[in-house]
């Protein structure tokens, strides 16, 4: 039997509590582009569509969910012109401890979900980049 075989990310959901409130920021401040949810759905959920065919969905929930170290990661060609745009935009960034050939930092969605802003200079190299052994 062949080993199961996984090709990308599809998508990833997160907790919301006000509608208005994420479509702000996942529209209006990150510029993505919202699609419709499937006609079967009977709750609220916002999906978002990226450029490669993954999407980010956000369902709406009573309470955010907890904060944590959990996050995604977006990427993108261009970090500094990244930074410029949250910055315009009031955005807090958080920096963070450093990957090598790669430069990050985390932003925030309302409900306080982490949100990684990633450029890699080079592809990762585990042979070259990674820990001595596995954790």
């Amino acid at each position: 039997m062949a080993p199961l075989r996984f090709t990308h990310i599809d998508h990833c959901s997160v907790l919301i509590t006000d509608v208005a409130k994420a479509r702000a920021f996942y529209a209006g401040v990150l510029g993505l582009t919202e699609i419709p949810k499937p006609k079967t759905f009977d709750f609220v959920a916002l999906w978002f569509r990226l450029d490669d065919g993954q999407t980010i969905h956000l369902l709406q929930k009573p309470q955010p969910d907890t904060r944590s170290p959990r996050h995604f990661a977006l990427r993108v060609p261009d970090i500094n012109a990244a930074r410029e745009h949250f910055r315009s935009r009031g955005v807090p960034m958080q920096e963070t401890g450093p990957i090598p050939h790669c430069d990050r930092f985390f932003v925030f969605d309302p409900d306080g979900n982490r949100i990684e802003i990633i450029r890699w200079h080079q592809p990762y190299d585990p042979g070259t980049s990674g820990a001595a052994k596995l954790d």
